[in-house]
């Protein structure tokens, strides 16, 4: 393709925060940025004066200012920012019903009354809807941390979360943090084992679980778990159930006889509500407890800081997305993915969070549109994934649904391949900011982001994240442009970690991204960074293929297969043979169909003419199921292990994990 896919208006453009933000630099700073990539080189190479910049722009709310902006910022990992600094991470997530409006550079944003704004809108699979205004999520918040603090919660402590996306959920977030204590939470479709791998770490003294959850038709009950888990965690004091399933039945809450177990209304009870108290912390208070994957050991446990946290997300969420006060934005998340802490931060922007917990694709594929034109919805959240299973389906969103509300769609999760560009402007929306962005749990954030002021070209990442001197890098630590090489950052920023838990030394922290390359942050992905100065993202470094020594990143199969009208999806792993590594490929393809030589010929054929010989998989097998992670993503390296007769240890970090049985001792892998 000759062009990019979209352009955006010239109105689209001056309205933007964005454009205001780069206004306001060159007018209160004295700078002279001419367009975004002048600002993102001035954003790397001046950052404390960037991030100094953007706190004033954000107006964080803070009672003590900054000593210091950046301390020992030559070193990534022992950097500091905003030294001195007093912060809440909650209080910053509720100031517009607290009275303090949301302001970008002296704008005020929103000056709509609390009351009569939704904060929150959930939506449960079964179509049953409940909505809490910001006035009303703030008395429940005050309500919340009162009983919290009855239960004995201090500045620290570990509060946990085995919920479903829900408005509970939010609030016993926002509740936990606006003490000071610790916020953590994996999704309820987790197995025993999976919950005791993450949570049995970090020792939490509340537990939150709502009474079961619903997927694809079916309810789920929680309790059994709970009581399970409550049997191995012993620093466990008290239990608050969350009714969903009972409310969804319009039927009582029962405890299921979980020790410590007490409902969510009788924790919180009735009566005045309590003035709440925000504990004012130091900018690197932790604030999240985030979760590795955990498919080759135990989860390594992250920890996030509240003020790097916040600051990072005000920018991605209110410049890079251009959320405002009036969005009403959607992402389609778990409590397990960085993905639904991102989205609770646009609450920091005044702005409404559609929630929905359950199966997208139920009762079928045009659920979660429905749900965009019910509800208004301005700024669609989804992966990848989703998207090439929409346009698998046959579904054709735009003819079917009006949309007009629509602006903007992100996707991340994995690689958002070109033809899945192609679909979203032909069969959504042609006048839409589709966003593929890119970073990960590791830093609660992105590297590569949308820029409502830009074109979106085909397969592109539109940006490099202000702030975030990303680069890609070839073995020998040398920049390269044009082809694939490792994502690097090469200087620290605010959402760095500020520790791993149980981490003696930080031991496991400089081994996870400071081991390959001194001081450089490698954070396991390969990419091409582009003429127009956007991000390919090639695909898992660590799942690399080596056939014949020449590095190759499976998303650039995935990519060609996926163009194949037979295959639903797949899966690219590289095979040790005859002192070499042979592509293997397996496929799932749409029901009723079997693989023959001729759709195998066609794949082949398919991914040469497309790629390179290196690319065509010497086999193609064709497998019911694909193993993946609770948020979604393929486990390549799970399944290398399975081929190869390697143990997979920690199967519950799965959603699947049965899948991994198509995989062991295949007749088709010994020759």
């Amino acid at each position: 393709m000759d062009g990019p896919l979209w352009t955006p208006s010239a109105e689209r453009v001056g309205k933007a925060n964005m454009t205001h933000f780069r206004t306001w630099l060159n007018d209160r700073k004295g700078l002279d940025l001419q367009d975004y990539g002048a600002m993102w080189e001035w954003s790397v190479n001046e950052r404390a004066d960037f991030w100094q910049y953007l706190w004033e722009y954000t107006a964080i709310l803070g009672s003590k200012g900054w000593d210091e902006v950046l301390t020992d910022g030559d070193d990534m990992m022992r950097s500091r920012w905003f030294s001195g600094s007093r912060t809440n991470f909650a209080e910053n997530l509720l100031r517009f019903p607290l009275g303090k409006p949301t302001t970008f550079g002296g704008r005020i944003l929103d000056g709509r009354d609390p009351s009569n704004v939704d904060a929150l809108v959930f939506t449960a699979e079964s179509s049953k809807r409940r909505s809490i205004s910001y006035s009303e999520l703030l008395d429940l918040v005050s309500r919340t941390a009162a009983a919290l603090r009855r239960e004995g919660v201090v500045e620290g402590d570990r509060v946990a979360g085995f919920m479903p996306n829900m408005i509970e959920t939010v609030a016993a977030m926002l509740a936990t943090t606006s003490i000071g204590a610790i916020w953590s939470s994996c999704s309820p479709d987790f197995g025993i084992k999976g919950v005791f791998d993450r949570f049995g770490q970090i020792g939490p003294k509340v537990l939150f679980t709502a009474d079961g959850y619903l997927y694809n038709g079916k309810e789920f009950d929680s309790l059994e778990r709970v009581r399970s888990v409550m049997e191995q965690i012993p620093s466990i004091e008290r239990v608050v159930v969350v009714p969903l399933l009972s409310w969804n039945n319009g039927t009582d809450l029962d405890l299921g006889a979980v020790p410590k177990a007490i409902g969510f209304e009788d924790l919180i009870g009735d009566g005045p509500v309590p003035e709440i108290d925000f504990a004012q912390l130091p900018f690197h208070h932790p604030v999240y407890i985030m979760y590795s994957s955990g498919t080759t050991g135990v989860p390594k446990c992250i920890v996030h800081g509240a003020g790097g946290t916040l600051l990072q997300h005000m920018k991605e969420l209110g410049l890079h997305t251009d959320l405002k006060p009036s969005d009403r934005i959607f992402y389609f998340t778990t409590c397990g993915w960085m993905m639904w802490n991102w989205l609770v931060s646009s609450l920091s922007i005044g702005a409404t969070l559609l929630l929905y917990d359950g199966n997208p694709f139920f009762p079928g594929p045009d659920r979660l549109f429905q749900l965009a034109d019910d509800e208004g919805m301005t700024i669609f959240g989804t992966s990848a994934r989703y998207l090439s299973a929409v346009e698998k389906s046959g579904l054709r969103p735009g003819e079917e649904y009006s949309l007009g509300t629509l602006r903007t769609m992100t996707s991340t999760g994995s690689p958002l391949s070109i033809e899945s560009f192609q679909f979203v402007y032909r069969e959504i929306k042609e006048d839409i900011n589709l966003a593929s962005i890119a970073g990960g749990t590791d830093i609660i954030s992105c590297f590569g982001l949308g820029n409502p002021t830009l074109p979106v070209w085909a397969g592109e990442l539109q940006v490099r994240g202000l702030g975030m001197k990303v680069d890609a890098f070839d073995e020998d630590g040398n920049p390269v442009r044009g082809v694939n090489g490792e994502l690097v950052c090469t200087a620290s920023f605010p959402s760095q970690p500020i520790y791993f838990w149980n981490d003696p030394g930080d031991e496991k922290y400089h081994s996870a991204y400071f081991d390959v390359y001194p001081n450089v942050w490698r954070h396991g992905d390969f990419i091409t960074i582009t003429e127009h100065d956007g991000i390919v993202m090639v695909g898992r470094s660590d799942a690399t293929l080596n056939p014949g020594g020449i590095r190759i990143g499976t998303a650039e199969i995935y990519r060609q297969v996926m163009t194949v009208d037979e295959v639903v999806d797949s899966i690219v792993i590289g095979q040790d043979w005859e002192d070499d590594t042979r592509v293997v490929l397996f496929v799932i393809l749409k029901e009723g169909l079997e693989l023959d030589e001729d759709l195998v010929k066609r794949i082949k054929t398919t991914i040469r003419s497309n790629t390179t010989p290196r690319h065509v998989p010497a086999k193609v097998i064709q497998v019911p199921d694909i193993p993946r992670t609770i948020s979604g993503k393929k486990v390549e390296l799970a399944v290398r292990k399975v081929v190869h007769g390697n143990e997979v240890r920690n199967r519950d970090a799965l959603a699947n994990p049965e899948a991994l049985d198509h995989f062991v001792d295949l007749d088709e892998l010994k020759d």
